[in-house]
């Protein structure tokens, strides 16, 4: 494992990143023994920095759940990231592009929670019963390491790439829709660029809600009431250029927009 100083610097070089909008060189690259422990603790010690310094954590975020993630990325496992509230937008917004080192757009479900999840064996049906409601969502990618040849080790130690959330559409009790069956169009400038449905993420989007509070167990940690849980993409990413309009339709669920500027 890496020695506490080598990951208290690449967390550093990753806040410096954020702030400048820059891309750092893979720390797989440099680092090749790091493991998957070591990505989630440059993760903390990144997190830490961040609520120092008066961001408010307000939920977590989920990737490569589904294998349309999965294959766009060459990686095979989820992974998780968290959110801040200065990264949440409502429907409609316009988005500065230049906030972002790169922009990808992601077509999600949210989970707000009504009571705390914990694990280590949390289910599928823990998680409904939790759930307040779910709402379509659009996450922004973001990434501060090179794409180019990352590793699962590279986009944990990065925030699981979380960028932004554009939340809308119409909240809906988890229990008064078939959650599988959810799907979306996602639009760019007025093309359909995406399609896809909901049981993409590892056959239900709930299941990847009880992974998360039972990955996060092993960190000591767990989900709270009122967190918003990103539960994975079920499209592939779309790249988003500045001026770009995104809208994503999720049928009887709403539709979300935002533009990029």
């Amino acid at each position: 494992m890496l020695s506490k100083d080598i990951i208290a610097s690449l967390a550093e070089e990753l806040a410096e990143a954020e702030r400048t909008h820059g891309v750092i060189p893979r720390i797989t690259t440099r680092f090749p023994e790091a493991t998957v422990e070591d990505s989630y603790a440059i993760q903390a010690v990144w997190r830490e920095k961040n609520l120092a310094s008066g961001r408010r954590l307000v939920g977590r975020k989920i990737g490569l759940t589904s294998r349309a993630m999965q294959a766009s990325t060459g990686i095979t496992e989820p992974d998780y990231g968290v959110m801040f509230d200065d990264t949440v937008w409502e429907n409609g917004a316009r988005i500065p592009h230049d906030r972002f080192s790169n922009v990808r757009i992601e077509v999600e479900l949210a989970f707000v929670l009504r009571e705390p999840l914990e694990g280590p064996h949390c289910t599928l049906f823990d998680v409904m019963r939790a759930t307040e409601y779910v709402t379509p969502a659009l996450e922004v990618l973001n990434s501060h390491i090179e794409i180019e040849g990352r590793t699962i080790v590279d986009t944990i130690s990065d925030n699981a790439a979380y960028g932004g959330l554009v939340l809308g559409g119409n909240p809906t009790s988890p229990d008064a829709v078939d959650l599988r069956w959810v799907s979306a169009l996602l639009y760019r400038n007025e093309t359909i660029e995406e399609t896809g449905v909901a049981a993409a993420v590892l056959n239900h989007p709930a299941t990847g809600v009880a992974w998360l509070a039972n990955k996060t167990h092993r960190h000591g940690d767990r989900l709270e009431a009122n967190e918003i849980i990103l539960a994975g993409s079920f499209t592939r990413p779309v790249w988003i250029e500045k001026g770009d309009t995104v809208l994503a339709d999720y049928g009887p669920m709403g539709t979300i927009s935002c533009r990029f500027v």
